[in-house]
């Protein structure tokens, strides 16, 4: 197999899909440890046990397995707690600062949600929303107005320098 890291995927060249397999990691792909081995239907028990001991024994990462799905298992995880916490900042009950700062000493949570939004960028958190609304239909994975209104006005979180937080 050969490893493709921007296109996060593995493949046998010659148009052989039991070699595809799907790799996703996180950004910063370096930094984090986390990383998916995501087979397809096609896709050799052999080659998902070669990549997955490869990820593990030889990049250091650890690995969760998941199905070819929109969202695998953290997105499909993430996206409704981030779009809950934004509509919570959208209908008042609290502010920024106070939902973030619930989200670290109560469930221990590196960063608050709003300000993982605005480090993942709001228009790539819009994207992944819409994304996975498409697929399963869902309504808490619908993106919540606010945050067609931040990436309609340019507010992209730390790429722009204003997000929920002002970087500038």
């Amino acid at each position: 197999p050969l490893f493709v890291g921007g296109c996060s995927c593995v493949y046998r060249p010659g148009g052989r899909p039991r070699g595809v397999i799907g790799l996703p990691s996180f950004n910063t792909a370096p930094v984090m440890r986390l990383v998916g081995v995501i087979p397809s239907v096609r896709t050799d028990d052999d080659v998902t046990r070669l990549i997955t001991d490869f990820a593990t024994d030889v990049l250091g990462k650890v690995v969760v397995a998941a199905k070819d799905r929109a969202g695998f298992v953290v997105n499909m995880l993430l996206v409704p707690y981030l779009n809950a916490a934004m509509r919570m900042y959208a209908d008042g009950h609290a502010s920024a600062i106070d939902i973030d700062n619930a989200m670290k000493p109560g469930p221990a949570h590196p960063m608050g949600p709003l300000a993982l939004i605005d480090t993942i960028a709001p228009d790539t958190m819009m994207l992944a929303a819409e994304t996975l609304f498409a697929e399963y239909g869902d309504d808490f994975y619908m993106p919540p107005p606010l945050l067609r209104r931040m990436v309609a006005a340019g507010h992209l979180g730390r790429k722009t320098g204003r997000g929920f937080y002002d970087y500038s």
